[in-house]
């Protein structure tokens, strides 16, 4: 059985095709970085205009690399939600389109859960139950997961999400957009000390996040401090240290409030070598697990889109009438619960 997944749901054209058998039989992408970029973040339609450009040719390129015909696909899965709704509607239009003319099943799929269920293609795939961090540019949360679609929200940003708070740090420091990426990497040679930053809502009660206020004191410390190139990283490196340490606590407190030892790091934020590096350090002194998805499959993707769609397609999901919906805030919490198999 094979998916084709669609995922339009920001910036990202992303095209791929999933067999139950075989696996990942290609994964087509496409950035739009270089069209933001000048503005300094992402233009709503600018970027749906973009998908209109690049989603054809790409589903072209993917059914020619994996040397499928139409006739070879089984369903269709694309992203719903959550996202952005010019975006979210090329892909749910042309998924529907191609779905009605190829005569198979349409699966709309939510974004999030895509990302969850991501580190699933991976060769040692968690069992469920497990804790979730999900860590992306817009979206940083804390789910209990008891089965697909079986999720509870501990926590989640009020404010800033992870990736947004390094974006914006990144352009504070004199970084083009999308700068987080280069923020962690002037990191590395940052000298431990120097600067320290707080644990944003570590000192009381529960899971949720904020950054908003970490963001503006390392503001703060950039417009007193010189603007030479170490004192750059310098501060690169304290403010990744506190949000890192930040997702460690809030993630240590959900696991020992739910009585779970297993925990998954998925989103585009989850690329961070550093985070990867001490969550691992983490769930090793506590005598855990932690999983992730490869890099390439932290952002977004279309492989996740095929992935999660395939697994909703085996248990039977509703078949659709082709009517195009899409959710521009489609919470986790809202879909319905499967068992994974």
């Amino acid at each position: 059985m094979r998916v084709l997944g669609i995922e339009t749901s920001c910036d990202e054209t992303g095209i791929a095709i999933y067999d139950d058998v075989l696996g990942l039989l290609t994964n087509q992408l496409y950035s739009q970085v270089k069209l933001h970029a000048d503005y300094g973040g992402v233009v709503p339609e600018l970027a749906s205009r973009d998908h209109v450009r690049k989603i054809i040719p790409l589903i072209q390129a993917a059914l020619k690399e994996s040397d499928l015909k139409s006739n070879q696909i089984d369903a269709i899965a694309y992203t719903a939600g959550p996202g952005l709704m010019g975006s979210l509607l090329v892909g749910a239009t042309v998924g529907s389109a191609l779905a009605f003319a190829w005569n198979v099943p349409v699966i709309p799929v939510n974004h999030m859960e895509a990302h969850l269920l991501a580190p699933m293609m991976e060769e040692n795939p968690p069992q469920v139950p497990f804790l979730a961090l999900l860590v992306s540019g817009g979206h940083t949360q804390l789910i209990k997961v008891t089965g697909i679609g079986n999720y509870k929200l501990l926590g989640e940003s009020i404010d800033d999400a992870v990736g947004e708070a390094f974006d914006k740090t990144a352009k504070l420091l004199g970084f083009d957009y999308p700068g987080g990426p280069m923020l962690s990497h002037i990191a590395k040679h940052g000298r431990p000390g120097r600067f320290t930053f707080p644990y944003p809502m570590t000192n009381r009660p529960g899971f949720d996040f904020s950054f908003s206020g970490l963001k503006t004191c390392v503001a703060n410390i950039i417009r007193k401090s010189p603007a030479d190139q170490l004192t750059r990283a310098d501060i690169a490196y304290a403010f990744e240290d506190a949000v890192i340490n930040t997702l460690m606590i809030k993630c240590q407190r959900a696991l020992e409030h739910i009585g779970l030892n297993r925990l998954v790091v998925s989103g585009g934020v989850s690329a961070n070598h550093t985070l990867r590096k001490r969550m691992s350090e983490m769930m090793q002194l506590r005598k855990g697990e932690v999983f992730y998805a490869c890099p390439t499959l932290c952002t977004d993707n279309g492989a996740m889109i095929a992935y999660t769609g395939m697994v909703r397609l085996k248990e039977n999901f509703p078949k659709t009438n082709f009517t195009v919906n899409v959710y521009p805030r489609w919470s986790l919490t809202e879909l319905p619960s499967l068992e994974y198999k």
